[in-house]
């Protein structure tokens, strides 16, 4: 069983809890980031941290912890579940804490980091593309990484009940991002992605210094009927890597089967991972 780190103590995964009263469960207050390993090395953890910081600052909760404490907290939390497996997921939660009157926080938040087995998406998402859809549905603070997820919920559910694995957010006839994805499309040779109104991944920051050197970026405005007139799709996440998309709704792209640009990027990003897999420690 996976250990995690709960507010200064190491705890079996059963045992891991906060009050009932901690102002995530009673508000929702809360924030968090995400990222996997390579090699068992966690990959980009210091941007991670940043972008959890940032996170909190946006929605004003306190993070009462260096970023140089949280790295050595993530660190010791994975050496403690190596014995589990060769790859992790690391998740890192800053709640609200308690608050004498339920809803004012008091800057006492807590820090949970939770390292479990990676378990990959299944192998067909990226031989054989994927399907998404698109929902007009808003989200609060679109570039912190809180956990207020309804939207997220309601709109994956939508995915699901339509066969598609991922929703991408349209507001004001703009493509934005996924539930838990960034978004990319390519028109020729040029490759676009949103630029406002987003959380900014950082493998969509990854996939933005790999493909430099490769073809022109544009960060901009993204309008969906235009998005759907793209030569080829791909989203990205920590956990995802890169996928191909080669239906939105009932636009299909590359002639349903992985593009060969976004194949690049695949690969491009493949060998930057591996690249950290195989560092010297």
């Amino acid at each position: 069983m996976s250990v995690y780190y709960v507010n200064g103590q190491f705890v079996s995964a059963d045992e891991a809890v906060i009050p009932a009263s901690d102002l995530a469960v009673l508000r929702g207050f809360g924030a968090f980031d995400f990222l996997r390993t390579y090699g068992g090395r966690p990959f980009r953890l210091k941007d991670n941290i940043a972008r959890l910081r940032r996170s909190c600052n946006i929605i004003e909760l306190a993070l009462p912890y260096t970023d140089e404490q949280i790295y050595d907290i993530v660190m010791q939390t994975l050496e403690t579940n190596r014995h589990l497996s060769d790859e992790f997921n690391i998740r890192l939660v800053v709640t609200g804490g308690l608050s004498p009157d339920n809803i004012t926080p008091t800057g006492e938040s807590r820090l949970i980091v939770m390292v479990t087995p990676l378990q990959p998406p299944p192998a067909h998402w990226y031989t054989d593309g994927v399907k998404v859809i698109i929902v007009d549905i808003e989200r609060i603070f679109p570039d912190s990484k809180s956990t207020n997820y309804i939207p997220a919920i309601i709109a994956q559910k939508r995915a699901r009940e339509q066969g598609a694995i991922e929703a991408l957010y349209e507001r004001s006839g703009r493509i934005l991002e996924g539930t838990t994805t960034n978004v990319f499309a390519f028109f020729g040779e040029e490759l676009v992605t949103p630029a406002a109104g987003i959380l900014p991944g950082i493998t969509r920051q990854t996939i933005l210094e790999l493909a430099e050197p490769h073809y022109p970026i544009t960060v901009r405005e993204l309008p969906v009927t235009e998005f759907l007139r793209a030569d080829e799709v791909f989203i990205t996440a920590a956990n995802k890597q890169v996928v191909p998309v080669v239906r939105v709704d009932d636009t299909v792209f590359s002639g349903g089967r992985p593009g060969p640009r976004t194949q690049h990027i695949m690969a491009l990003f493949h060998e930057c991972t591996q690249a950290v897999a195989n560092a010297v420690p």
